[in-house]
């Protein structure tokens, strides 16, 4: 007997104001590793109209142009009209202290930076070894903006969102059944031009790269009727305000810490990192159709006080063929997962738009040689 559920996931574009906060604050991290791959970052970034906030705390051994890489970001985000009323001449306030020196002293000893849990997840719905509708929503997300980018539907201004609902019957995708999309685009565009123009150009090509197809009735395009003016001046942005676009879309259960802003010493995200990867190679190399690990970590303890791996009932394996597997992957001390993934280089900007997890070019995501 069959039966039939459906999940949803969503994703947002660059220019959303949370990713770019995300952006921002990656951008800063990135600018300390490349002079100082031992420095020690925890930014967060806050926008809204005409304004700019980066706060936090920042060790290292050189001045950081905290200005001007906030507004090298915004340029590259497309927030260059002012009728966005937020561009790169907006107000930007920095509050940047050191970080403490009751952290550090745990951090120094190669300890956690912070207590915290996190979880990675792997299945084999696609080649990337990721849940189907969160990878459909990022990859509709990175065809809006490069739709933008390259000028083939021009009058698209930054900022979207993207939503995907999958139907799948005895737990396997089965079809496509409805997507949710918001672009916003210049005034002049009426907004029957953009439902198709979206439709041809982003919706059906990316659809079709996962073999599946939808009709133009199941797509939902600015569900208000008009989306003109998007960006921080409409919604306030937050550095790590979407971790659930960042991990699995939903499909799998999240840590308690954002990634963005923070150097690899903070578990939170370093954590998150080594869990997919095993995760990944659980699955990539067939010991089991679908992984959870699951990790906690204790501030200035350097090994994790849990480190378990949930396969759902799909294991190939018995539990203990995975757990010397994992055993012998990596060392899941914040010493080792550092070292294992070289996250000491300044890497992190590409994470901070379209999730950190499905992508090629992260360490974590590579499959080991076992």
């Amino acid at each position: 007997m069959s039966y039939q559920t459906t999940f949803t996931s969503e994703s947002v574009c660059a220019g959303h104001p949370d990713k770019m906060c995300d952006q921002i604050s990656d951008a800063i991290l990135d600018s300390v590793l490349t002079k100082n791959p031992h420095g020690r970052v925890a930014v967060e970034t806050l926008v809204t109209k005409n304004q700019v906030v980066i706060a936090g705390e920042v060790t290292a051994n050189h001045q950081v142009d905290y200005q001007k890489i906030a507004r090298d970001q915004i340029i590259k985000l497309g927030y260059t009209n002012p009728k966005c009323n937020f561009t790169d001449k907006a107000k930007i306030n920095v509050f940047v202290q050191e970080q403490s020196p009751e952290i550090a002293q745990g951090v120094d000893q190669q300890g956690a930076g912070d207590q915290g849990i996190m979880f990675g997840y792997a299945c084999s719905e696609t080649d990337s070894l990721m849940p189907l509708p969160i990878t459909l929503a990022h990859q509709l997300a990175a065809a809006i903006d490069k739709a933008r980018e390259k000028e083939r539907l021009s009058y698209l201004r930054p900022d979207g969102k993207t939503q995907v609902t999958v139907a799948y019957e005895n737990g396997k995708p089965k079809e496509v059944v409805e997507v949710v999309l918001a672009v916003p685009h210049e005034e002049s565009i009426n907004l029957e031009t953009v439902k198709n123009d979206v439709y041809q150009k982003i919706v059906t090509p990316v659809l079709e790269k996962h073999q599946f197809s939808i009709p133009k009735e199941k797509v939902l395009i600015n569900g208000t009727g008009v989306w003109h003016v998007g960006g921080p001046s409409s919604d306030t942005g937050v550095t790590g305000r979407k971790i659930v676009v960042d991990t699995y879309g939903g499909y799998a259960r999240v840590g308690g810490g954002a990634f963005s802003g923070k150097d690899p010493s903070k578990v939170d995200r370093s954590g998150a990192y080594a869990a997919r990867y095993i995760a990944k190679n659980i699955v990539a190399h067939g010991l089991a159709e679908k992984a959870e690990v699951r990790l906690a970590y204790c501030i200035g303890q350097p090994k994790p006080l849990m480190q378990e791996v949930e396969t759902f009932g799909a294991a190939r394996k018995k539990n203990s063929v995975i757990t010397d597997f994992v055993r012998q992957l990596i060392d899941t001390s914040v010493s080792g997962i550092i070292e294992s993934l070289d996250l000491r280089k300044p890497i992190y900007l590409p994470t901070a738009a379209y999730g950190h997890f499905g992508r090629d070019g992260f360490s974590w995501e590579k499959i080991a040689d076992m």
